[in-house]
């Protein structure tokens, strides 16, 4: 079986790759899709064929789907505009007939209220009406999007949010990246759709954990919404991405991503990676990159 991994390039793309080599996928079954091909050279070091392929040029997209039986299919980066993107590739993995396609969507797709959620209830509309075995992978918010958070505490001893008293089922980008590679070389998923999600933990927590890796006491302050919109053009942000960071905590704070869910878990075979831990992996990498 030979599996297609969009965006590879990036950060989950790639660590899907990793996880089903690490989960017995032979490299050469895996063909690993990237817009900028450079940036997954080194799964080709590993015999992974790594082909171009941008969500914008469907030729690329056919041309990475030839002998592909299965895709995954990772969301794009871009809010507002990837779901067109995302079209060209069902369409294409339409064209190339293959028996399975997975998504990753984000929690609670057909409902959730974040801004983010919209692109990802078409996209996974699409895969529906195309008639493609699926797998819809709904994966919470990304232990990963505090990084920079992280950083800033190293320095404040802070961390600043306007979601009160809320929770996140977050779950570090391993996690998932290994969920997926499961539904891909195991039997009996397809038509699935899975809520994958670790333990609700609040900020104040997760400031103990950034403490606990910094070395440092970190505190969990909680502002409004209006100052921390005020905070974030201070901080040089345009007012439609501050606009758009606003409206995603007050989301949370209304607890849109507070479900915890134990398939994540059930389906790695171990329970999803700390968020000590995983802000560890994550330094590490930081610095290693330097």
């Amino acid at each position: 079986m030979t599996i297609l991994v969009t965006a590879a390039g990036g950060a989950l793309g790639h660590l899907i790759v990793d996880a089903l080599i690490a989960r017995g996928a032979l490299a050469g079954d895996i063909v690993a899709g990237a817009r900028t091909v450079s940036k997954a050279a080194d799964l080709a070091e590993k015999g992974v064929r790594v082909v171009p392929l941008d969500y914008g040029v469907p030729e690329s997209i056919d041309a990475a789907l030839e002998g592909v039986d299965s895709v995954v299919l990772v969301s794009g980066s871009e809010p507002g505009v990837r779901v067109a993107g995302h079209r060209n590739v069902i369409d294409a993995a339409v064209r190339a007939g293959v028996e399975l396609i997975a998504y990753t969507s984000i929690a609670h797709a057909d409902s959730i209220e974040l801004p983010l959620g919209p692109d990802h209830k078409a996209t996974e509309e699409a895969i529906l009406a195309s008639g493609l075995p699926f797998v819809l992978l709904r994966n919470n918010w990304y232990i990963e999007n505090y990084l920079g958070d992280l950083a800033q505490a190293a320095h404040t001893g802070i961390l600043t949010s306007s979601v009160g008293d809320a929770t996140v089922a977050a779950a570090a980008r391993i996690d998932y990246a290994e969920a997926a590679a499961v539904v891909l070389l195991e039997e009996g998923h397809a038509g699935r759709t899975y809520e994958l999600a670790g333990p609700a933990v609040g900020y104040a927590d997760i400031a103990a954990a950034m403490g606990e890796v910094l070395g440092r006491e970190v505190a969990y302050v909680a502002v409004s919404s209006e100052d921390l919109a005020a905070g974030l053009a201070a901080a040089g942000l345009d007012e439609g991405t501050a606009g758009f960071v606003v409206a995603l905590n007050e989301g949370i704070a209304g607890g849109e991503l507070s479900d915890a869910d134990a398939t994540l878990a059930q389906l790695i075979g171990r329970q999803t990676t700390s968020w000590v831990d995983a802000f560890r992996v994550a330094q590490a990498s930081t610095v290693a990159a330097h």
